[in-house]
């Protein structure tokens, strides 16, 4: 966020020929923060969920490591392929809607000029100058599909790379994921009331460090987002927790 003393002059450096070259050459890239964020999200909330579930069971930390372990290993791996599978799909219709604009404009040019037109017109251009836009985007039969791959069809130019949005994923859900196993692994406290209190501490800031940099990734407040994320975090540990305790009673272990 800008503060009102910094703002005009960060928005005079953000528009510099230069700077304004740099980001319209990259507004078409996909970031892949956001797969980073996702995956360290969900890491953290479902390790530590099994930890509180495994703390209001009784159950002993080699048991709460065991599956805390498996979690970040096993659900680690889904999650990133279930990502890969997304991006892949997006990449698949991007090249899908690729080869039929390329087809459309071999076999029916006059119809396909006609949709130019008609996006532009929408626009608010029209007489000669709309005639210019059509003529100079239809010489460039690559700059005629990307207008309406992106324009008709409503779909990034450019596709995120299945493997980096996976290796993202993965990578912050196995790092975020042994947050919350950190104590038990390391022996800090009794396997008792102490290390369930060390993993709920890191976990709490793992939890606002990461909504903290949503925060800054979506442009919105970094703190407020931290205590969003502290939150909801919070709220799914408390019901993995509330849920072990039932159980526990419900078995009478």
């Amino acid at each position: 966020m800008l503060d009102d003393s910094e703002a005009p002059t960060r928005l005079q450096a953000l528009h510099t020929d230069e700077a304004i070259a740099d980001r319209i050459a990259s507004a078409g890239n996909h970031s892949y923060v956001g797969d980073f964020i996702l995956g360290a999200v969900d890491g953290t909330v479902t390790t530590f969920a099994i930890v509180a579930s495994a703390a209001g069971a009784g159950l002993s930390s080699g048991i709460a490591i065991v599956l805390g372990l498996a979690n970040v290993l096993a659900d680690g791996f889904s999650m990133a392929a279930g990502n890969y599978l997304s991006a892949r799909s997006t990449e698949q219709i991007v090249e899908r809607a690729r080869r039929i604009e390329h087809m459309h404009i071999d076999r029916i040019p006059a119809g396909e000029r006609e949709e130019i037109r008609q996006i532009f017109a929408a626009k608010g251009f029209e007489g000669e100058l709309l005639d210019e836009i059509v003529n100079v985007i239809t010489q460039d039969k690559q700059q005629w599909v990307d207008t309406m791959v992106t324009e008709e069809w409503g779909l990034p130019q450019q596709a995120p790379s299945a493997t980096r949005a996976a290796v993202s994923t993965m990578v912050a859900f196995m790092v975020a994921g042994m947050v919350p196993l950190a104590p038990l692994l390391l022996g800090i406290g009794r396997p008792t009331a102490d290390t369930f209190q060390s993993c709920a501490v890191l976990t709490g800031i793992t939890f606002f460090v990461i909504g903290v940099a949503r925060g800054r990734f979506v442009d919105g407040h970094p703190w407020r987002c931290g205590f969003e994320t502290l939150l909801i975090g919070g709220l799914a540990a408390t019901v993995a927790y509330v849920v072990g305790v039932m159980l526990r009673t419900l078995v009478g272990v």
